[in-house]
């Protein structure tokens, strides 16, 4: 099987290098080890059309990180675009909202469970972050508890001293708490009695570079409960999973209830928009806090996710990416069996996460998936990866050939290792 290389990519970062912070800045820089070793990935994309997009080399690839997780309908969606362009020659940004707005809040209360309103802004930290102010403002208290590893965005309140910038002051207010533990939430509310605003949590453990971690029977209902009696918010940072489990909410899907739920990634299809949705107990809280953005009230955006929405009703998208998710991910289980590795997936199918439990270092996972990015199929080594209802049974089993052609260039490499 071909594999690919990426001049273009390099000669184009040397150029970025010299007048851009890091050639790429944040997350997707190689500078921050997201792609290991750097040598197997492209660094640029040229144009993308459904699961796929192709690099400035021209080399095709099936995209499991659906660009970290926004494209959710696949990229260049027809109808989202349509409405965009729509709303585009009406007016995007403009001196005052208008109705699309209303129509799409109308949408997200009719579709999510625990809404009674929203709320729009532009990123996944816009909205986890007015989530925890508005549950500062409605309890008057300081304190957050958060869980480790948990990722909410890059507010000052969400890192950890010793990150460039973080002063202890930022976090003296944060209590970081094993995921899973009902009995260290309670015993922090006794720790800090009346103290505590809230809790925010990913619906399940995501986080980067470690295996994830579905919540544990009665979980929720106890943390639900305990909030509830000591007077706490309970944020669900749905960034990442929203509309992947559950059209109506991944608090839905496990089966309990929000106070506050913070979506983005998957809301617009690649279109940037977020969105705070809630209860009406903090409805008011909310409406205290001043907080905007220049950009936050644009139009566009706001058509392309009432599309998203829409056509993530007409095909059960929910259900879709999960059915694809399952049998993708029991197809690379049963590939690495064949050369004789062990693939440990965990989380949900449609956001799955995984890695070779045959080498602790994590080395050879990345070797792995290296491999398989060479021949056309994104994956990441260090993050969960998404599926997107654009996937065909074709691309799957695309996918799966290239898995097993890199387990076998990986079989060879080891034994060679050996002699």
């Amino acid at each position: 099987m071909k594999t690919y290389d990426y001049p273009n990519s390099r000669a184009l970062f040397d150029r970025a290098a010299q007048v851009i912070p890091s050639g790429i800045y944040g997350h997707l820089g190689p500078a921050e080890g997201c792609f290991i070793p750097v040598s197997a990935y492209p660094f640029y994309i040229d144009h993308a059309q459904g699961a796929y997009f192709w690099d400035v080399d021209g080399n095709r690839f099936i995209d499991y990180m659906c660009a970290y997780g926004p494209i959710v309908l696949g990229y260049n969606h027809p109808a989202v675009d349509r409405a965009a362009r729509e709303q585009l020659e009406k007016v995007n940004c403009g001196v005052l909202p208008g109705e699309i707005m209303v129509k799409l809040a109308e949408k997200l209360v009719s579709m999510i469970h625990s809404a009674d309103w929203a709320f729009f802004a532009k990123n996944g930290g816009d909205v986890t972050n007015l989530a925890m102010l508005a549950a500062r403002a409605h309890t008057r208290r300081k304190k957050i508890i958060k869980f480790a590893g948990g990722y909410h965005g890059v507010a000052q309140w969400m890192q950890f001293v010793g990150n460039a910038g973080i002063i202890d002051e930022d976090v003296s207010n944060i209590i970081t708490l094993p995921f899973n533990d009902a009995e260290a939430v309670s015993a922090a509310f006794k720790r800090y009695p009346g103290q505590i605003a809230g809790i925010i949590a990913t619906p399940y453990h995501h986080p980067a570079m470690a295996d994830n971690a579905l919540p544990l029977p009665g979980f929720w209902t106890e943390v639900r409960k305990l909030c509830t009696q000591e007077g706490a918010v309970l944020i669900v940072d749905d960034v990442r999973a929203g509309f992947r489990l559950d059209l109506h909410g991944s608090d839905h899907h496990y089966g309990f209830e929000a106070d506050l739920i913070c979506y983005c990634k998957a809301l617009g299809n690649g279109y940037n928009i977020s969105a705070l949705c809630g209860k009406n107990t903090l409805k008011e809280a909310v409406s205290s806090v001043f907080y905007t953005g220049s950009y936050w009230l644009s139009a566009m955006p706001m058509a392309a996710a009432l599309a998203t929405l829409e056509e993530l009703e007409k095909v059960d998208g929910a259900k879709l990416m999960t059915s694809l998710g399952k049998q993708l991910t029991q197809g690379l289980e049963e590939a690495a069996q064949e050369y004789g590795f062990h693939l440990l997936v965990t989380g949900e199918p449609a956001m799955w996460n995984m890695r070779l439990t045959d080498d602790d270092s994590g080395v050879l996972h990345q070797q792995w998936v290296s491999e398989c990015v060479r021949r056309g199929v994104f994956f990441t080594s260090h993050h969960n990866l998404f599926i997107n209802t654009a996937l065909t049974q074709e691309d799957i089993k695309y996918t799966l050939d290239v898995a097993r052609d890199a387990f076998c260039a990986l079989k060879a490499t080891r034994e060679r290792s050996k002699a």
